[in-house]
């Protein structure tokens, strides 16, 4: 596959996966991440009344877009939002705005009493949501996959028929705890017969891809690099809220409460700094300290989420998710030179345009 191949942006029926055209489409970006939906910005040009009758067919939360190059499906979603504009020079354009397909749990309700699990492993409490989940979205439907966990790991959870709990909030709720679960949408194409292909990877506790690492350098390739410490987003305490429970009507109605978890093993001289998360549908007392202290766990002190852009490979970009970067910087801040391994969990790509290559910015975090 070349990267000097042209990307083409394959318009289909949300509900049964029919192609409905493929248009071009200009000033694109994507994004895709481990755990979180990604976006897809793009503008197709409406130069002629012909253009506009084929434009006329991408309908906000009922159209598919995907990014295909060289053959291989780069990037797939639902198309959320659309924007017609006229210039005053008489240019008419369709402004797009799409979001992988894991975007849909934040747009369903768990309007059902059949999710509730005593002691099932979390990998099976998982595909059963995005059973549920999915089967709203007709031939465009989540692949339940076959990854399985190095170590089973029983949950116990539940929720009902009226709480209006977002899916998306029942998802985040399994990987948080830190031996949860993380998950990705993977978008490719069946190789024996060339469908379109939507399959659920899991991971726990983290979703890890190939076993050697990927080195960037700079001098090489990174193009460029932030490494932003942010203690805003970090703290020494924690302590998550649950649901209210109250066995007495005429005594003031209050969440149940996390123990408070201390931090452990920070060098001295910090400040007390307090994280708090809100569980409403847990009222378990061990449940909470677990989701507490795998809160701490990750943004202990300060936040560091390392970002690098890189000149894109051939390799897929969804491909790279849950890879191990190592990184190698010599510059002025690091003069004896930098040598860091981080998971690659993020990846957000700018198509070439007007003598600028294709780069891709990865979003990393520890491994």
């Amino acid at each position: 596959m070349s990267l000097d191949t042209p990307y083409r942006a394959i318009f289909c029926d949300l509900v049964t996966d029919q192609t409905l055209d493929i248009l071009p489409l200009r000033d694109v970006s994507f994004e895709d991440y481990i755990g979180r939906a990604g976006s897809l910005s793009g503008t197709v040009p409406v130069p002629d009344r012909a253009m506009a009758e084929r434009a006329h067919k991408i309908k906000p939360g009922r159209t598919t877009v995907y990014l295909e190059r060289g053959g291989f499906l780069w990037w797939g979603g639902i198309v959320w939002t659309t924007n017609l504009q006229g210039s005053d020079r008489g240019v008419v354009t369709l402004g797009i705005q799409a979001a992988t397909f894991d975007s849909y749990a934040s747009r369903r309700r768990i309007r059902t009493d059949a999710l509730r699990f005593t002691q099932v492993e979390q990998f099976q409490i998982v595909r059963r949501i995005w059973q549920e989940l999915g089967a709203g979205l007709g031939a465009s439907t989540i692949e339940p996959g076959d990854d399985v966990p190095s170590e089973p790991v029983p949950r116990t959870a539940s929720w009902r028929l009226g709480d209006e709990t977002v899916y998306q909030e029942a998802l985040d709720q399994l990987g948080a705890y830190t031996d949860g679960v993380e998950y990705q949408v993977l978008v490719y194409r069946d190789p024996s017969d060339g469908r379109r292909v939507r399959r659920l990877r899991l991971g726990s506790p983290r979703i890890r891809t190939g076993a050697t690492d990927m080195v960037f350098d700079r001098p090489g390739t990174i193009l460029s690099y932030s490494l932003p410490d942010d203690a805003t987003r970090g703290g020494t305490t924690s302590l998550a809220r649950g649901a209210t429970v109250n066995a007495n009507a005429a005594a003031e109605s209050r969440p149940t409460l996390s123990s408070e978890i201390p931090s452990e093993g920070l060098p001295d001289r910090w400040p007390q700094l307090d994280l708090s998360t809100d569980y409403n549908d847990i009222s378990d007392k061990n449940t909470l300290d677990a989701l507490a202290t795998a809160v701490l766990k990750e943004a202990q002190g300060s936040v560091l989420i390392p970002e690098i852009t890189i000149r894109l490979s051939e390799v897929v970009p969804s491909a790279l998710l849950g890879r191990t970067a190592r990184l190698r910087i010599t510059d002025e801040w690091h003069p004896t030179g930098l040598d860091a391994r981080y998971r690659i969990v993020g990846v957000k790509v700018r198509p070439a345009e007007r003598g600028r290559p294709d780069t891709a910015e990865l979003a990393l975090e520890a491994p």
